[in-house]
């Protein structure tokens, strides 16, 4: 460490300002003084490196805020924000805190020369990586002066303002010392005997006229409260150094010296920690292993179930639980039911696609998928087998309801329905009664029609006072009238002789001979089979079947109001052709 007199020293604060952007003098707007202990502690301001605080007498700034760091290995750095007024002057009085404990060996030693007041910096470029100045390890000879690091390879850079004096890497064995000449670099490695004999030093010693600066390595530790994961599950990495003003964890990136972080790995993960500082690197691992595995089960409580329908009324129907699992999934769905979660079970409502009346024997697969954000994924399956039938209610409608010539001529005349007929509607009534119990929105509707005889403004009415007579009797025998729609089509939908000679050909009753004399008096049996109510049901629309009932003990009345001129058998009465209905 060489003397200066007080002269040189003025210039060589002049010269140090000189470097410091917005320092020159045209831009000199307030002073800044220091009061600083240690005295040796170095100047950083806004990021140039500057000068050790005793040799600066005033620093020259502009007016505003300005960064000050203040930095001596050994001691712990200090930061302060200083607001210059032009043409004021400013004090900075700051005492640094010393660093406790001493630096164990192996050592190596530094000399460096040619770097006289510059900041001298190990594995860095910021003022945290400062470990001296180059006139403090200049001198190897009487007045020690030296720089002492672990054995290892360090990245040197010299700064003077915002400028890269020089950068490079420097080697240094245990027990050797390394002679390093601005700018040339490295000049050669010799013994350092006293190397050995160093056991535990202190940080930073100072005299009069030498300097020991004692860098010590980092320490790294990092563990994870918990190193086994299910997917999704979440750990605390847990971490500490020292002596390390650059700390990284991968994949995580730069942290603070010591703390903790939530972590929720998707995937087993090693977490790497770097500490870097002056004194080198230090490093420390910790894997969290993340199972991505799913356990998928997916079952049903019966696997088979029944059910039975009949026309609109379900009379049995079984039912059978879906019941899953999925462990370490985020993610369940199950067709057809959705997007449900993990663990679970649900009732099934059985509805077989089959709507027509028939058989049922359908299978219905039903499929979990399970995943998670890990990549894992499951599978599973589980088959319910529906059996059973859809039965169309029956009703049995028997035949249609048939009326004399021009009968009823009006709503009272409650003898135009003949004893036959109301057979017929009674037996119908009943029928229907029992439909409603398995169809209970079904509904009859009756169609009153008249022969084509007369003329249309007589026939309309009297159709629709043949159906009105049907519904007010179904209505006697206890249905209710809200079932009961009529209609009248007077002889819009006579059938041909064609179509009656068909079904007089078809009536599974009669013999041959009874169809043979019907067919004789074609022309009567066709006007007869139009005075009639048609019966239909709805909404399954079973009709009531077109036989005339040539059997009833009241056929000749009913075939021939005046009275039959032969009632025996099916013989049938002469129709007078001037009865106009």
């Amino acid at each position: 460490m060489k003397v200066y007199s007080q002269v040189s020293r003025f210039f060589l604060s002049v010269a140090l300002l000189m470097l410091t952007g917005g320092i020159s003098s045209l831009a000199q707007n307030g002073k800044l003084v220091f009061k600083i202990t240690p005295q040796q502690a170095f100047v950083f301001a806004d990021g140039r490196a500057i000068s050790e605080s005793s040799k600066i007498y005033v620093l020259k700034l502009s007016a505003g805020e300005h960064k000050i760091e203040l930095v001596n290995y050994g001691y712990a750095p200090l930061t302060q924000t200083v607001t210059i007024t032009a043409g004021k002057t400013a004090l900075l009085r700051a005492s640094l805190t010393p660093v406790t404990g001493t630096v164990s060996g192996p050592f190596g030693a530094m000399t460096i020369e040619g770097a006289d007041h510059k900041a001298i910096l190990l594995n860095g470029k910021t003022p945290a990586f400062f470990v001296g100045h180059g006139d403090e390890f200049d001198n190897e000879g009487k007045f020690l002066q030296e720089l002492v690091v672990p054995p290892g390879t360090y990245q040197l850079t010299v700064l003077s303002g915002d400028k890269e004096v020089w950068s490079g890497p420097v080697e240094v064995p245990a027990n050797q010392r390394v002679l390093i000449d601005i700018p040339k670099g490295v000049r050669k490695t010799v013994p350092w005997s006293r190397g050995e004999k160093l056991t535990s030093i202190p940080r930073f010693t100072v005299g009069s006229a030498s300097a020991l600066v004692a860098v010590v390595k980092p320490t790294a530790e990092l563990s994870a409260t918990v190193a086994q994961l299910n997917c999704g599950d979440a750990s605390q990495l847990k971490w500490t150094s020292t002596d390390a003003p650059r700390v990284e964890i991968t994949p995580v990136g730069a942290v603070a010296d010591s703390g903790q972080q939530s972590i929720q790995p998707m995937q087993t993960t090693t977490y790497d920690l770097t500490a870097v500082g002056p004194g080198g690197t230090a490093t420390a691992t910790a894997t969290v292993n993340v199972n991505k595995a799913i356990q998928a089960n997916l079952d049903l409580s019966t696997p088979e179930v029944h059910y039975k329908r009949v026309g609109d009324k379900v009379v049995v129907d079984d039912s059978t639980a879906l019941n899953w699992t999925a462990s370490n999934a985020s993610t369940v769905s199950i067709e057809p039911l959705g997007t449900v979660s993990p663990t679970g079970s649900r009732t099934l409502q059985i509805a077989p696609k089959k709507t027509d009346p028939g058989p049922i024997d359908e299978t219905v697969t039903y499929t979990l998928n399970a995943s998670n954000g890990c990549g894992g994924a499951d599978t599973k399956t589980a088959t319910l087998h529906i059996v059973g039938s859809i039965e169309q209610p029956e009703i049995k409608l028997s035949r249609s309801v048939y009326f004399q010539t021009d009968r009823p001529r009006s709503l009272k005349s409650e003898d135009a329905l003949l004893e036959s007929e109301k057979e017929t509607l009674k037996a119908i009534a009943a029928s229907f009664t029992q439909y409603l119990a398995d169809q209970p929105d079904a509904r009859l509707v009756l169609s009153g029609h008249a022969d084509k005889r007369g003329l249309e403004s007589y026939n309309q009415p009297l159709s629709a006072r043949r159906a009105a007579l049907a519904k007010r009797f179904l209505v006697e025998q206890g249905i209710s009238e809200d079932k009961i729609e009529t209609q009248s089509y007077g002889a819009e939908q006579n059938l041909s002789a064609d179509q009656v000679k068909q079904l007089v050909e078809q009536d599974p009753g009669l013999s041959p001979e009874d169809r043979q004399n019907a067919l004789q008096k074609i022309q009567t049996i066709v006007y007869a089979y139009n005075r009639r109510v048609d019966i239909t049901s709805k909404p399954s629309g079973q009709e009531s079947a077109r036989e005339y009932p040539f059997k009833a003990q009241d056929f000749a009345t009913l075939i021939d109001r005046n009275g039959p001129a032969k009632s025996n058998g099916v013989e049938l009465a002469a129709e007078k052709e001037k009865v106009s209905q």
